[in-house]
């Protein structure tokens, strides 16, 4: 009679709450300890501090006197153009291995090491391991993304002058305006690389290999992405995952054209959707034993 009053109609032990299981501060901690995270977080903060390095010191004369203007004679002449700089040079690539990797090794990881079961057993409910688990790569990875832009912002403001943005096509914006299009932009490729992020998710959730999760996930999308450059593929290529990868660019256009943007912003949803659903959908019926 004793031992019933400690047990749950559930048959769970008496003051067992689900939802306070595995805390997504907690979670969150746990990924700020590993290497990875350091060592990612590092790179946003280094890559464009090397940038400056090597538009500062790699300029040459024939550079400086060519009097059309190319990429990066516009990435020098202000803060806010080298931050578009570092995003037009790190989109297709960079962002791409950060999202992958904040996303496909957070649940193989622990599956290789073999603490995914006993995680389970503590007990954590195994749709909301999962869902913090998401939660926190999501969050890493986004800050990475604003991260990366804001020491672009004030590295390149203190390098090249907080001026107004001259764009390719010789628009310029002010300040303001430039920031909020700026922040529109970061917005856009956040939402956008959800797509590698929840495929490499969906990836994580079927392997216990985490080399496996990123690399499937990242070339996956170069695969895309070279097909995206095969002419022949005709409209078939704006169904593409990859489709809308520099749709943000048009932010820079006044007015701005809006259509490729709203299109690349459903497309990536969709994706995503699809792409987490299959992955909460896998581990559901996974025999965790490793």
């Amino acid at each position: 009679m004793t031992a019933t009053r400690h047990v749950q109609p559930t048959g769970a032990v008496a003051g067992y709450r689900p939802e306070r299981t595995l805390r997504l501060s907690v979670e969150l901690r746990r990924q700020f300890k590993r290497r990875r995270t350091i060592g990612a977080l590092g790179l946003m903060v280094a890559l464009p501090l090397i940038l400056i390095a090597a538009l500062k010191f790699g300029a040459s004369e024939d550079a400086q006197e060519n009097s059309r203007l190319n990429l990066v004679d516009v990435a020098t002449s202000g803060g806010l153009n080298f931050t578009l700089f570092v995003l037009f040079a790190t989109t297709s690539f960079f962002l791409v291995v950060v999202y992958a990797l904040f996303f496909g090794d957070t649940v193989a990881s622990e599956a290789q090491w073999g603490s995914l079961r006993y995680t389970l057993a503590t007990p954590v409910p195994r749709m909301r391991l999962l869902r913090q688990k998401f939660a926190a790569a999501l969050l890493l990875s986004v800050g990475a993304l604003v991260a990366l832009t804001a020491v672009a912002v004030v590295a390149g403001g203190i390098a090249f002058g907080f001026d107004a943005i001259r764009t390719p096509l010789g628009v310029t914006l002010d300040q303001g305006e430039g920031m909020l299009r700026l922040a529109g932009m970061v917005g856009y490729l956040a939402v956008h690389l959800l797509v590698v992020g929840t495929l490499a998710f969906w990836f994580s959730t079927i392997t216990d290999a985490p080399l496996a999760a990123v690399g499937g996930a990242v070339f996956t999308v170069f695969v895309f992405a070279i097909l995206d450059e095969v002419e022949q593929l005709g409209s078939i290529r704006d169904w593409f995952p990859t489709a809308g990868s520099f749709a943000w660019t048009d932010l820079l256009q006044t007015p701005v054209d809006s259509g490729d943007l709203f299109r690349g912003v459903i497309q990536s949803l969709v994706y995503a959707a699809v792409f987490t659903a299959l992955g909460f959908r896998h581990f559901a019926r996974r025999d965790v034993t490793s």
